[in-house]
């Protein structure tokens, strides 16, 4: 049996920063970002995630207008990044801390590896923003929309079935697109989205109502000669993509008249999560059909107005358990 080593006489040896050597100084940025997202594929992370780090980027490079050297980077630079998306792209501040978050990751990790001296990522942070408001349709909305569909063609059944799922199992565009045919389960009423599939990269299974069951069984029969892997499908039976289905909605939320909220399949996942606690759902379930780990984030997804608080209210005031008939 091998001796096991004395870690009491174990001793850590010096790498301090001034030692970093000179070529790791003048490594470019977009080298350092190669390394950087190289080591993020090690991670796991989802292709559709993988491309967004490129494309904000690209934003920065594009403000930049030129490969720099590590040792060309400074705050000033970030900073004037931060200002410029604000103030003249006029991004909102959520879509520029998207950016700014992606940023300071690539810096810290650049920074951890040696090749910048300064924590640059510490001395800038997101910009604030209003108390996050997510919108979700009114129930009249989603009638608008539905009734605006013409389910009587391919596409208009297809998309309509689409609404009903997205709003019943409030799956992200991302898992919904994956779906295969063999993940729905008919009898048992649920879809199974795998591990490899989800933003999470766990399992789990989302249910299904009766009348989204049907439509979906009725889907399924309409489809069933593409011979497919997937579930939702274009007229010539390819696996149906993101931009498609976020198109589509779009188009027929005009068409309804909906101007004044986002058609999308995110909007049907924040309508779906506020709907199922307005009907007494709780949020512990909640929080493991939309597949979160974090609780604080289920908490964003069912904001309330006054008017579902005041409703609320009115069904579970403690006064009327006070003086209800039965104590």
């Amino acid at each position: 049996m091998s001796k096991k080593p004395d870690m009491r006489k174990f001793r850590r040896s010096s790498t301090s920063r001034s030692t970093i050597k000179k070529n790791d100084m003048t490594l470019s940025l977009s080298e350092m970002f190669e390394r950087f997202m190289l080591f993020k594929e090690t991670e796991g992370l989802t292709k559709r995630t993988l491309d967004d780090y490129y494309t904000h980027y690209n934003y920065l490079m594009d403000y930049i207008g030129e490969d720099l050297v590590a040792e060309q980077l400074n705050l000033d630079l970030f900073r004037g990044y931060i200002g410029f998306m604000l103030h003249d792209k006029e991004s909102s501040p959520v879509t520029a801390n998207v950016r700014i978050r992606t940023i300071r990751a690539f810096l810290r990790y650049c920074f951890i590896e040696g090749w910048i001296e300064d924590p640059i990522h510490e001395r800038f942070k997101p910009v604030r923003t209003k108390e996050d408001t997510l919108e979700s349709f009114t129930p009249n909305e989603i009638k608008l929309l539905l009734n605006a569909i013409d389910d009587t063609t391919y596409k208009g059944f297809r998309d309509k079935v689409i609404v009903y799922v997205l709003l019943d199992t409030m799956v992200r565009c991302s898992e919904l697109i994956k779906i295969k045919r063999e993940n729905v389960d008919l009898k048992a009423g649920t879809i199974q989205l795998e591990p490899h599939e989800t933003k999470s990269k766990r399992a789990r299974i989302v249910p299904l109502s009766s009348k989204t069951l049907r439509l979906l069984k009725e889907y399924i029969g309409i489809t069933e000669a593409f011979e497919a892997e997937h579930l939702f499908l274009t007229f010539e039976g390819t696996q149906l993509s993101d931009r498609t289905i976020r198109c589509n909605l779009r188009d027929w939320g005009d068409l309804a008249g909906i101007s004044n909220k986002r058609v999308s399949p995110h909007t049907f996942r924040h309508t779906g999560a506020l709907f199922y606690i307005l009907n007494g759902g709780d949020p512990f379930s909640l929080q493991k059909i939309l597949g979160h780990s974090d609780m604080s984030m289920v908490r964003k997804y069912i904001q309330m107005t006054d008017t579902d608080v005041k409703r609320q209210h009115n069904v579970f005031s403690p006064i009327s358990r006070v003086f209800s008939k039965v104590n």
